[in-house]
């Protein structure tokens, strides 16, 4: 049986024919001209970036923390702009939580509930038992924190864990046995992984070991990671994600698009913002194309 969640990423990929994720990261130092500072401008360029984007995306995924970082204003600003999102396009919320059980349950109406998500991240130190309320829901879903895009992310998760050799498991990085142990987690296709296109080879290691996990992948792009690698490792090949269209694959782009509206304008481009921004989104849709 595949979870509903799966199903709604594998019906928008077959309507897009791509595994685009428009992310949203707005930094008020890094907005184009003519767009107020602070939460305002913020507010204003996310808006146009997800109504010029939207056609391609196959996802829409917000940074939780640069809205937080206005308090309450910047999560009604959220609320607003989660609203411009579709029933038909995932929402997914970049939050990285994960906590022990009582508040990870209030974490899950928050974000669920409160703030609409259909996704979110999720950090495994706690392990399973402790985050069991943000991965039980039938409807919702969590990308696990597994190999992570950042450049300093080798420095805990690639520490060899011992051999287990009750479970018969090896001894590798504990990013290796995150992939294992969460392919067991939760009642079934209610969580996938986080993995980084800036480690290609641990890309497909971690594929080998969870075949059948879906993987939002972030790091391509202003990040330096390559399309083609995960493209080639990304789709799951095994059930549950493995059954549908695109393999359960999201790729996140977030700065690749947004920074398409700054600077000066290319020759033969258009001037307008948002028509800068449809056209990178265009662009990447067709660079992380998985269908015909």
């Amino acid at each position: 049986m595949i979870a509903p969640y799966l199903q709604r990423v594998a019906a928008r990929t077959a309507a897009t024919g791509s595994v685009l994720c428009v992310g949203l990261d707005p930094d008020p130092a890094a907005l184009p001209a003519g767009f107020a500072s602070g939460l305002a401008g913020v507010e204003s360029f996310a808006r146009l970036l997800v109504e010029a984007a939207l056609p391609r995306a196959s996802a829409v995924k917000a940074n939780l923390a640069f809205f937080e970082a206005y308090g309450s204003a910047g999560i009604a600003a959220l609320e607003r702009l989660r609203a411009l999102v579709p029933p038909g396009v995932p929402f997914i919320v970049d939050a990285k939580r994960g906590d022990i059980g009582s508040t990870a349950a209030k974490q899950a109406v928050a974000l669920y509930d409160g703030l609409g998500a259909d996704a979110i991240t999720l950090n495994p130190y706690l392990g399973e038992e402790a985050v069991l309320p943000l991965i039980e829901r039938a409807d919702r879903f969590a990308y696990v924190l597994c190999r992570t895009s950042n450049p300093g992310a080798g420095e805990l998760q690639g520490l060899i864990v011992a051999e287990d050799p009750a479970a018969g498991l090896p001894a590798e990085p504990l990013y290796a046995r995150v992939a294992r142990r969460v392919a067991a987690w939760g009642p079934g296709g209610t969580v996938g992984l986080v993995v980084g296109a800036t480690a290609p080879a641990e890309l497909a290691a971690i594929r080998a070991l969870a075949p059948g996990l879906a993987f939002l992948v972030p790091g391509v792009g202003a990040q330096g990671g390559e399309v083609a690698p995960v493209l080639a490792s990304g789709p799951a090949i095994g059930p549950p994600a493995g059954r549908v269209a695109g393999g359960g694959l999201l790729v996140n782009v977030s700065r690749g698009i947004a920074r398409a509206a700054l600077g000066e304008v290319p020759a033969g481009a258009s001037a307008d913002p948002g028509e800068r921004l449809a056209a990178a989104a265009a662009e990447w849709s067709a660079n992380l194309a998985v269908l015909p």
